[in-house]
């Protein structure tokens, strides 16, 4: 089946001229299982909205429109959205988007899609052109009109990073995490994409994304949003060193009083940022509050 796809596409990059640039991430998926294993991840319903970010050569985009009841595709590629105007000529319930991804007002009521600026009324699915990956689920995590799931194809590293649980978190782990509960359901082999990237793939599932009001309840009366995110950036600012020195430096306390501070929280005053989880975080940060702004 893969040899199959892959000549179909092979011949659609001849016939339409298209130079594929590793610029923006163009590796195809080629393997017909693992596309329907992403759509069967995404749990689509008949009445769903999905924002498609990447279609490429429409491959999932085909699987997409036949279990949604809308689909949203993102391509910036001119001439690849123009082959997938001409190959989804017939489908009412495709709307085709030209734009990059991260600029796109796709969010927003006066952005003119389907979306309408309206929260958890739609799902994400993308296989995500690696370089974009962070700035991607910053945006729609952090906006107003949040998803209520993301199915991802994303690099193998980054899924890991993303799912990692105390003693290997990081900025990326706990700013997701935040957010909703990642989970990586499969990797899939660089020898699954055409032309074929350097680095393997994982099938990133974050579900239960949380939206401002939840975020806020998360954080109690006691939490300023941004105290936290000051926090985290003062945690991390060198995660190979103890936690209490990167306290020390970032709030412009003594030694002894970041110590206290870690043991007011219960935590070991050895400790390092990559060991703490976002509840441990979230417990530092009340006991700092005074401090943050």
């Amino acid at each position: 089946m893969s040899d199959i796809i892959l000549k179909q596409v092979k011949d659609i990059c001849r016939a339409y001229n298209l130079l594929l640039s590793r610029q923006k991430g163009q590796n195809f998926l080629i393997n017909q299982k693992i596309i329907e294993k992403i759509i069967a991840v995404a749990d689509l319903k008949p009445d769903d909205t999905v924002l498609e970010v990447g279609p490429g050569l429409g491959i999932l985009t085909e699987g997409l429109i036949k279990k949604a009841k809308k689909v949203i595709s993102v391509e910036l590629d001119a001439k690849l959205y123009n082959f997938l105007k001409a190959k989804f000529a017939g489908a009412k319930n495709l709307e085709l988007i030209n734009q990059d991804i991260l600029k796109s007002q796709i969010l927003s009521a006066r952005g003119g899609s389907a979306l309408g600026g309206k929260s958890q009324n739609y799902k994400i699915v993308a296989n995500l052109p690696y370089n974009i990956t962070s700035n991607f689920l910053k945006k729609f995590l952090t906006s107003e009109a949040r998803p209520e799931a993301m199915t991802l194809l994303v690099q193998k590293e980054v899924a890991q990073r993303i799912c990692a649980r105390p003693k290997k978190m990081s900025l990326l782990a706990v700013s997701i995490q935040l957010y909703g509960e990642p989970m990586i359901i499969e990797y899939v082999d660089k020898n699954n994409f055409w032309p074929k990237p350097e680095v393997d793939s994982a099938i990133l599932k974050i579900s239960d994304i949380r939206d401002q009001k939840s975020v806020d309840k998360f954080f109690g009366k006691e939490v300023i949003e941004k105290n936290f995110w000051q926090l985290l950036h003062i945690g991390f600012s060198a995660k190979r060193k103890q936690l209490q020195n990167n306290l020390a430096n970032g709030l412009k306390i003594d030694h002894q009083a970041a110590k206290r501070f870690l043991q007011m929280s219960n935590l070991s005053p050895l400790i390092r940022p990559q060991d703490l989880s976002l509840a441990n975080w979230l417990t530092l940060a009340k006991k700092l509050n005074f401090y943050l702004n």
